[in-house]
């Protein structure tokens, strides 16, 4: 094994931004997302507001009660893509392989970049060094042979942190064993909470846990899925960057989730940001698509097709309601949730297939949507954002 992919992820990057461009907001607790008495969530909670507990996703009013003395900011999302398309420059003067997974978040393959400029952790130091230098920030980075141990280390000395994986098998045993066995990506509170009463708290006690044990906590698959990771066992190559046949968005919950309110909301978000998408890049979809993942690790996808093609918020919005009312009847908490587009034309429909109000339905609302995005970009560059599924 050797190392080769870098997890690099900036240090509470919108809130981050912010304390650095207005200076009285600094060593106090910022929180960019809705305002504090508004009807929606933390997109990124600076690490002063994180001491009370307020992490990304979490309801404003929430955040409110916990910390009154924190101070709301709506954000400035058009400064947001800048800086973040300055951090992906950086990144690609040291390797063309990186996977986005965020404005703030990647993994980067630098194995073929070592005869340049030296092995993965001077890439690393050299990486964040010009983050800092050049833009003021703090990124925290995990150096090791997969994305789940990079994500793993990135995560364990922040902010500003550089962790470095062993590469032999008993190295990586013995540095997951410690942790918490919710560093596992898909182990909730809930999860964990199964976990321990079955006395498994650390990735340890999962690498010493009967088998059988553990799926009678988790079921087959989970148990199949946590024991892979906790031995360090992660194949996923990087997914590059290709022409999209679908568009999707979708949110990892920090706890398994149980709120029907809270829950709709993160999805409606993700129908208006796919729609917007859409029409960025001049196409009307043909189908939506949900996707669920539970607590247990079964995940589902419902999918169907628009009335017509179409690339407007309110029937993105009212495709993914319909979609997921059909599925909550079941009431397990949901640990992920996603909505998608595909099918994609340039044209909405041509005249002939379309009685003339529904056409002028559509119309209107793509009409409105797009003046939408012409506000959202005046006033913030168009990005929806609404949290996280990650501890930056």
């Amino acid at each position: 094994m050797s190392r080769s992919i870098l997890h690099v992820d900036m240090d509470a990057f919108f809130a981050a931004i912010e304390q650095r461009d207005h200076p009285e907001l600094r060593g106090k607790p910022v929180i960019v997302g809705a305002g504090p008495h508004e009807r929606g969530v933390v997109s990124t909670a600076s690490y002063e507001a994180r001491k009370f507990g307020i992490h990304s996703a979490m309801p404003s009013r929430e955040a409110y009660r916990r910390c009154p003395n924190a101070i709301f900011v709506p954000g400035n999302h058009r400064l947001y893509m800048e800086i973040s398309r300055q951090i992906f420059r950086i990144f690609g003067r040291y390797t063309p392989f990186v996977e986005g997974l965020s404005c703030d978040e990647a993994f980067l393959d630098v194995g073929g970049s070592r005869k340049l400029f030296g092995d993965s952790v001077a890439i690393a130091k050299r990486i964040r060094a010009d983050i800092k230098s050049e833009l003021s920030l703090t990124a925290s980075v995990g150096v090791a042979h997969n994305k789940f141990l990079a994500k793993v280390a990135s995560d364990m000395n922040k902010p500003d942190g550089l962790t470095v994986v062993p590469d032999d098998e008993e190295g990586v045993r013995l540095f997951l064993a410690p942790l918490s066995a919710r560093r596992i990506f898909g182990v909730g509170q809930n999860t964990a909470a199964a976990l321990e009463k079955a006395g498994i708290r650390t990735i340890g006690d999962i690498q010493m846990a009967n088998r059988a044990t553990l799926a009678r906590v988790v079921g087959e698959n989970g148990a199949a899925h946590i024991i892979e990771l906790a031995f360090g066992r992660d194949d996923r190559p990087l997914e590059l960057e290709r022409e999209e046949k679908s568009i999707s968005r979708e949110y990892t919950f920090p706890e398994d989730e149980r709120d029907e309110e809270k829950i709709v909301a993160v999805l409606l978000n993700l129908a208006s940001d796919v729609a917007r998408r859409v029409r960025k890049h001049g196409k009307y979809a043909a189908v939506g698509r949900l996707k669920l993942r539970w607590s247990d690790f079964t995940s589902i996808s419902r999918q169907r097709p628009f009335d017509k093609p179409s690339c407007d918020d309110i029937t993105f919005r009212e495709m993914a309601r319909s979609l997921y009312d059909s599925e909550k009847g079941t009431g397990r908490p949901v640990r992920l949730i996603g909505f998608g587009t595909m099918g994609f034309s340039t044209e909405r429909a041509t005249q002939m297939e379309l009685f003339a109000d529904e056409s002028d339905k559509l119309e209107k609302r793509e009409n409105l949507s797009r003046a939408l995005d012409d506000i959202r970009t005046k006033l913030d560059g168009g990005e929806i954002s609404f949290g996280h599924d990650r501890n930056d």
